[in-house]
């Protein structure tokens, strides 16, 4: 395997998994290794073709959650085929809203939800591709008219 892949750190990997395959429609792909205290050293599922990987937090090593931070600095930015339909399963399971689903000046619909365990998501829909002059005139004209 090469690149880089997400790694999630949470307080009950099994509870969130569930949780995503639920709303995300995740798959999981390997077999949990789970220490004999129970704790689940790794976990990796799938979404919409990436892998992310999950691990049981453990503080004793700087492995926090976001729960035990109190935030994360790391969002993800997940692009489905219905950004509506996903946005409002992961309301009604539990999700907070970060800000709403809007038709965006990069071409995306999106909108930005905290899960139940602490994580970011931004849910997407790429409407259409905008050239990068476009973008940038629009990103600029946000602060234009501020």
């Amino acid at each position: 395997m090469r690149g880089i892949t997400a790694y999630l750190q949470v307080r009950n990997t099994a509870e969130v998994i569930a949780w995503y395959e639920r709303v995300f429609g995740a798959k999981e792909v390997r077999a949990r290794l789970v220490a004999p205290d129970g704790t689940c050293m790794n976990a990796e599922i799938e979404i919409e073709g990436t892998r992310l990987m999950l691990s049981d937090e453990m503080p004793s090593i700087g492995s926090t959650s976001p729960a035990t931070l109190a935030g994360t600095s790391v969002v993800l930015d997940l692009h489905v085929a219905d950004c509506d339909l996903v946005f409002q399963k992961a309301l009604g399971a539990g999700a907070e809203e970060i800000y709403p689903l809007a038709d965006q000046f990069y071409g995306d619909r999106a909108g930005r939800v905290r899960d139940p365990f602490g994580h970011h998501w931004i849910i997407a829909t790429r409407l259409r591709e905008v050239p990068e002059e476009e973008m940038v005139a629009a990103f600029q004209a946000m602060f234009e008219n501020a």
